[in-house]
C-alpha cells in the first residue's frame, strides 16, 4: 500500500512545474499523509485509501499551503524578506559568507532554487550582474522583485569628480520613485535614466529600507493572499524598528561628522547623506575593477591634500591596495563591509549590517 501511496504523492500533480516548487515540502507532507492513512486502512479498507490519497493529491493548493519558496540575493534584502514573511516561511539567500554580489558566481544550485521560487527578491542588475541572464530565463509562475525600482526609494546618482573616478554620466543628485507596478517577470531595474548612472547601493539609507520593506510585503500578499495581515503587521513592526536603528545611529555617529575619510569603492553614499557624514573619494568606483598605479598615486595625494583621517578597506578586496594608498600619508587604516560578509543571515542582519558601519567609522575617525 505504502508504495502505491508514495506513487500517488510522487506523480499525482506534482510533475508538473508548480510540482517543481513543491518539492522540499512533499517530504513532510507525505509522512503525515501516510500516518493518516494507516488509520483510514484500519477503518474504512486500503482501496478507499488510496482513493482518498488520489483526491488531496488532485486538489490545487492542498500541497502548496505548507510552503512560501522565496529567494532573496544578498544577506542585507535577505534580512527585510526574513522579517516580513516571519513564521510563514523562511527566504534562501543566494550570496552567502563573504561572498561579493558583484562578482558572484551561481552554483546549480542555486539556478534550481531560482526556477522553483514563488518569488525572487534582489535590488538591482548593478547590483546582482549574476542575475541578469538567469531572470530572463525563468518560468512566467517566478515573480521578480527589483527592490531598487521600489516606490518611494530615493535613488542617488553615482559621484564624479577628482576623488571619485570619472565616468561619462552628470553631477550627482537625488531622484525620488513614485512608480507603482514593481513585480517583474523578465527585466531589471534601470541603472540609466535620461544618461545618468544611479548608485544601486539603496540598502544602506534606512529610509529607503523601509520603502523596500513595504514592496517586499506588497509582493509577499500578492503570491500568498492568504497571508496579507500577517505581512503587513510585520512590515509595520519592521519599518518601527528600522527608525529605532537610525535613530541609535544617528546618535552614535554624531562624534565623528565633518572627519575626512576615503573608502575603498563608493557604496556608501546612501547611508552618509542620511547620517551627515561625507566621504573625500574613493579607491575605486567599481570593486571589480582593479585600479591603476596612477589612480593609486592621485589618491595619495588627495589624502595628504585633504587632510584624510581614514582609509577604509573592504573585507571582499584586497586590503594591500589600502596600504598602499595611506603609506607616508599619515591616515589610518580600517574596515568598512556594505554587504555584511561576516554578519550572520537572518532577519537581524540588516541591523547588524547597519551598526558594523557605524562602528568600522567611529573607531578609526574617533580616535
Amino acid at each position: 500500500m505504502w508504495h502505491k501511496l508514495d506513487v500517488i504523492l510522487s506523480t499525482g500533480k506534482f510533475g508538473t512545474q508548480e510540482g517543481k516548487r513543491l518539492a522540499l515540502a512533499q517530504s513532510g507532507f507525505r509522512s503525515e499523509i501516510r500516518s493518516l492513512f494507516k488509520s483510514l486502512a484500519g477503518s474504512f479498507g486500503r482501496a478507499a485509501a488510496i482513493g482518498l490519497a488520489s483526491a488531496l493529491v488532485a486538489v490545487p493548493g492542498t500541497a502548496r499551503a505548507e510552503e512560501l519558496n522565496v529567494v532573496a540575493t544578498i544577506k542585507s534584502i535577505h534580512s527585510l524578506v526574513a522579517q516580513v514573511m516571519g513564521d510563514v516561511g523562511a527566504p534562501r539567500l543566494l550570496v552567502g559568507g563573504a561572498a561579493s554580489p558583484h562578482t558572484y558566481s551561481m552554483k546549480p544550485s542555486d539556478a534550481r532554487a531560482l526556477n522553483a521560487a514563488r518569488v525572487v527578491f534582489r535590488v538591482s542588475e548593478e547590483i546582482e550582474p549574476f542575475t541578469r541572464k538567469i531572470v530572463a530565463s525563468l518560468p512566467k509562475s517566478v515573480s521578480v522583485v527589483t527592490l531598487a525600482d521600489a516606490p518611494g526609494l530615493k535613488l542617488l546618482d553615482k559621484r564624479t569628480g577628482d576623488t571619485f573616478e570619472a565616468h561619462d554620466h552628470g553631477d550627482h543628485g537625488h531622484h525620488d520613485h513614485g512608480h507603482k507596478d514593481h513585480a517583474h517577470k523578465d527585466h531589471g531595474h534601470a541603472d540609466h535614466d535620461g544618461g545618468t548612472v544611479r548608485d544601486g547601493h539603496v540598502w544602506l539609507d534606512p529610509e529607503n529600507a523601509a520603502a523596500m520593506v513595504r514592496e517586499i510585503a506588497r509582493a509577499l500578499s500578492e503570491a500568498a493572499p492568504e497571508h496579507t495581515a500577517t505581512f503587513k503587521d510585520n512590515a509595520d513592526k519592521a519599518i518601527v524598528g528600522i527608525d529605532v536603528l537610525a535613530k541609535e545611529i544617528e546618535a552614535e555617529l554624531a562624534a565623528v561628522k565633518g572627519k575626512s575619510f576615503v573608502v575603498f569603492h563608493d557604496a556608501y553614499q546612501y547611508f552618509e547623506q542620511r547620517f551627515g557624514l561625507t566621504a573625500a573619494g574613493a579607491i575605486t568606483v567599481s570593486p571589480e575593477v582593479q585600479p591603476s598605479a596612477k589612480r593609486l598615486s592621485e589618491i595619495r595625494g588627495q589624502i595628504k591634500a585633504l587632510g584624510v583621517a581614514c582609509v577604509f578597506a573592504e573585507p571582499q578586496f584586497k586590503s594591500k591596495l589600502v596600504a598602499t594608498v595611506i603609506e607616508g600619508t599619515g591616515a589610518k587604516a580600517g574596515t568598512l563591509d556594505p554587504e555584511g560578509a561576516a554578519v550572520e543571515p537572518g532577519d537581524g542582519a540588516y541591523a547588524a549590517l547597519l551598526r558594523n558601519l557605524a562602528q568600522g567609522l567611529t573607531s578609526c575617525l574617533g580616535t
